[in-house]
């Protein structure tokens, strides 16, 4: 268990039992590095980064799949100059945006594939290449030499991410050594991790979830990360089971595939699961609930975002108590509540959740206006609305932007997205405000389902159970609802499919 709050350059996190004890392990290989090892390999590929010109603040784009050269790469970027991870399944304009933005010059690609990647670099930005031997080492190519490289700061900016923009124009997030380290080791303390904990990374490493929850917080206690290239729900619990696996972090939605696949009894695999951690998107009571009696552990709902390098609330182990539809207590993270003027709310009232700490930003990069926005009084604000409890629990309630208005009635989606998720056929559900010419806005809803069953039965649920105001006008039954790279329903974007639709 983690006693210390000290913040520490990333690498310094690295504080095993013994050097020899393994830090990653990749599913279906022989690859098992040890920390001493991983410490060398960072240091190494961190000389060849500033040997091929990368100095303090250059921000180093990475464009890997999940895997040891992500890993490696991402702490010698953080090492050299500053990481700068991306989706590798961008579009070339998507990642023409995202190098431009942070003012990459320097691009770590996968040997082979990665087009996109490539041609969005062109001839401005130097192309490195990664990849593991299969002794474990992670090679880089495209650098010769190595050159001398000074250790960073605390303060120093290791990290550079990309709010999701599903409410406007993405805000660019710097998030120093220190934001990091201690986002990590309150998560560790939060969940007790220790050096026996097998952590399954199946959250991407482009994105702040699976950077700080599944990897930093594992290797800041000594612990083995098993790292798969991608989720697979088939693969799932026999990776668990071979590796002794004792907790997992991930969205909903892939929580929901997991059940989706479940047999009749708990899988092989799962018996040695302290935990399971559900974080970045709402998770629904009842999918908590399936998932305790089929997987035997407790599912405990946390609340993050990459302003906070990660962690900001979490239900806590048992024997305390997690409670359905919570994100838990502030975990080493003050929370409080806040109304338009400002003032602090009482336990009970509705209002936008703020936090503060050491493991939140000071600032967006270059964007005043959103600063002056995002800060009062020496709180962020964090856009979501939300309520204490009496024993300090926090409840979301929606995005504020995302409030349904109808008629002057302000009312969340999250509460017809239950309602529709309650009926038996229904899969997945959103629920949006469209224009009206009478009310301003009507409430409508997108569905997949799972079995038959029509608009209009659907409906007649939501009247049953809901005000008349806040039942939808219409349910449009669909395929597919769009989702962000880490699993968050794009509401906005359904939204803006189904507008014209509406009367």
């Amino acid at each position: 268990m983690i006693s210390s709050s000290e913040p520490l350059v990333l690498v310094d996190l690295l504080q095993p039992t013994s050097d020899r004890h393994t830090a990653i392990a990749i599913p279906g290989t022989d690859i098992r590095v040890t920390y001493g090892s991983l410490r060398s390999q960072i240091e190494s590929l961190a000389e060849a980064l500033a040997t091929a010109g990368v100095a303090r603040g250059d921000r180093v784009g990475i464009a890997l799949p999940n895997g040891l050269p992500a890993v490696v790469c991402f702490l010698a970027a953080s090492v050299a100059g500053t990481a700068a991870p991306l989706n590798p399944a961008y579009t070339e304009e998507e990642f023409r945006f995202y190098l431009n933005d942070t003012g990459a010059r320097t691009l770590i690609v996968p040997r082979d594939g990665a087009e996109a990647a490539r041609k969005a670099a062109g001839n401005r930005i130097r192309i490195l290449t990664g990849e593991a031997a299969p002794t474990g080492i992670v090679q880089l190519s495209g650098t010769s030499g190595r050159a001398s490289i000074s250790i960073p700061s605390k303060d120093d900016v290791a990290l550079v991410l990309h709010t999701s923009g599903s409410t406007g124009r993405p805000k660019r997030v710097p998030l120093t050594h220190a934001n990091l380290s201690i986002s990590a080791r309150n998560i560790a303390r939060w969940y007790t991790l220790g050096p026996d904990d097998v952590s399954l990374c199946v959250m991407p490493l482009f994105h702040v979830h699976g950077l700080v929850a599944s990897m930093l917080a594992t290797l800041a206690t000594g612990g083995t990360l098993v790292v798969p290239p991608k989720f697979n729900p088939l693969s799932f619990w026999r990776v668990a089971r071979d590796h002794g696996v004792t907790w997992f972090s991930a969205v909903p939605t892939l929580h929901q595939l997991l059940l989706a696949r479940r047999g009749a009894g708990r899988p092989s695999g799962s018996e040695k699961l302290r935990f399971i951690r559900s974080c970045s998107a709402s998770l629904p009571p009842r999918v908590m609930h399936e998932m305790e009696a089929s997987f035997g552990a407790p599912v405990l709902e946390a609340y993050g975002m990459t302003e906070a390098a990660h962690q900001i609330a979490s239900n806590p182990l048992p024997p305390s108590e997690h409670k359905a539809g919570s994100v838990g207590c502030g975990a080493d993270v003050s929370v409080g509540v806040m109304d338009e003027e400002g003032n602090l709310l009482p336990a009970g009232q509705r209002g936008e959740v703020v936090i503060k700490g050491p493991n939140v930003i000071r600032g967006y990069e270059n964007n005043p206006e959103a600063n002056v926005q995002a800060f009062f009084d020496g709180w962020f604000r964090t856009g979501d609305e939300g309520f204490l409890d009496r024993d300090g629990y926090l409840t979301l309630v929606a995005r504020i932007k995302e409030l349904i208005n109808r008629g002057g009635e302000k009312f969340a989606p999250r509460e017809i997205d239950e309602v529709l998720l309650a009926h038996p056929a229904v899969a997945e559900a959103v629920t949006f405000g469209v224009p009206h010419a009478t009310w301003g806005e009507e409430v409508a809803a997108a569905v997949v389902l799972r079995d038959t069953a029509t608009e209009e039965e659907l409906m007649a649920h939501c009247r049953e159970r809901l005000a008349d105001f806040k039942s939808p006008k219409r349910i449009h039954i669909t395929e597919r609802i769009p989702r962000t790279a880490t699993g968050k329903i794009q509401r906005r974007m359904v939204a803006e499919a189904y507008s014209q639709d509406a009367s």
